[in-house]
């Protein structure tokens, strides 16, 4: 693999977790298509875009810093995620299906974080 980043699981996770939330957005409402969905959607791409940013060619509290930008993105992936329930747009198995995984994911990061 050429870029660092390519070689970190939470990376790896959290471009998984992104389709995840591309699936689900595409079932919501239309009138939610420019509020909610691109607002989860950005969120959940930006966990892993700022990992990947922070690990290339940055020195190591710059690496960490973006880390801290990723676990803030996951959380307000988590806030869209209440937000969504609240409105009736998503789903108990969703919901709680994504919302351990982004703990989950919250949890590695913070401890790659921690270890570096």
């Amino acid at each position: 693999m050429a870029f660092k980043f390519e070689d970190l699981r939470v990376w790896k996770l959290s471009i998984e977790l992104s389709a995840e939330v591309n699936s689900l957005v595409k079932s919501f409402p239309s009138e939610e298509k420019f509020v909610l969905a691109t607002q989860i959607q950005r969120a959940a791409d930006s966990v892993a875009l700022n990992i990947a940013e922070g690990s290339t060619g940055q020195s190591t509290p710059e690496f960490k810093k973006f880390l801290g930008y990723s676990v803030r993105s996951a959380i307000e992936v988590v806030s869209c995620l209440y937000l969504g329930k609240k409105r009736s747009i998503i789903g108990d198995e969703d919901f709680s299906k994504l919302y351990y995984a982004y703990e989950d994911l919250i949890k590695k990061i913070q401890a790659l974080k921690n270890s570096i």
